[in-house]
């Protein structure tokens, strides 16, 4: 087993996922293709994306005390994902996913998001231990556990977080194509070492706090396109797992290009997942 320890600290949304030709235009009725639930989100989609290519993945999260909730443990559980997870009492917060023939995700979420916290009885400690962490919600506590690995990395998703809890990210990865993933690194009490920024289709690109900086090209599909959704919590993990595995920044981006180009080439979020016999 490979022996990189990687961890995720973040959420989960219970999702159903229908596959149609198109979105449906007002008063249109659709009729899906293809239907069925699993556990996914942001937090979700990483931790298996790193045990795919890891071996084995930590994941720090908070799940409701209900059906969605415990089918959302068993199921990572069987992905090799160590879950960690402290219990809620409100409902598990949901995902009603359209995929298209176009290969795009529509997402409607429901609910409130379901993150940890410091003051959760999670074994914070082990997380001294990790090669690197992602981070994609929880409170400022947590994102202070998670600074104990020797590489932290995470989504301006959690800018509130990132904004209250004063440490130094040593990646902070967005979507250059979405403004909900828009943080000026220059409102954080420490800069990022790095700021990552994908693209799509035109690769992406990167700059260092000390002035360097890069771009890549988009890795080629290893397959016909399926959809887009967990390409870009895909390509955050395995990111992550590069630069915890010891890789430099340089090839880090390159992996996790081919992460995000694998995970576009299945249907959801884990069919088409990079494995690490494949990197």
């Amino acid at each position: 087993m490979n022996s990189t320890r990687i961890a995720v600290v973040g959420h989960v949304e219970w999702a159903q996922f229908a596959v149609v030709g198109s979105l449906p235009q007002p008063g249109e009725i659709l009729h899906a293709r293809q239907s069925w639930e699993e556990a996914a989100g942001g937090g979700a989609v990483a931790a298996v994306q790193i045990a795919k290519l890891a071996g084995e993945a930590d994941f720090f999260t908070a799940l409701a005390d209900d059906e969605m909730g415990r089918a959302s443990a068993g199921q990572l559980s069987a992905r090799s994902v160590r879950v960690h997870a402290a219990r809620r009492e409100a409902p598990q917060r949901r995902a009603f996913v359209f995929l298209d023939d176009a290969g795009e995700r529509t997402i409607t979420v429901l609910g409130e998001r379901m993150t940890p916290r410091g003051s959760d009885p999670l074994p914070w400690a082990e997380l001294g231990a990790c090669d690197a962490v992602y981070f994609t919600g929880g409170d400022a506590d947590a994102l202070r556990a998670a600074r104990q690995a020797r590489v932290l990395v995470a989504t301006p998703r959690a800018a509130a977080t990132l904004l209250e809890a004063g440490v130094q990210l040593d990646v902070l990865v967005n979507s250059g194509n979405d403004p909900g993933e828009a943080l000026s690194s220059d409102r954080l009490n420490l800069p990022p070492r790095h700021v990552v920024s994908t693209l799509g289709a035109h690769g992406g690109r990167w700059i260092g706090a000390e002035g360097r900086e890069g771009t890549w090209k988009a890795a080629r599909l290893p397959g016909p396109v399926a959809d887009a959704y967990g390409c870009g919590d895909s390509f955050a993990a395995g990111l992550t797992y590069a630069l915890g595995h010891g890789e430099s920044l340089e090839a880090a981006v390159e992996l996790a290009a081919r992460c995000g180009a694998a995970c576009l080439t299945g249907r959801g979020p884990y069919a088409g997942q990079l494995q690490l016999a494949q990197a």
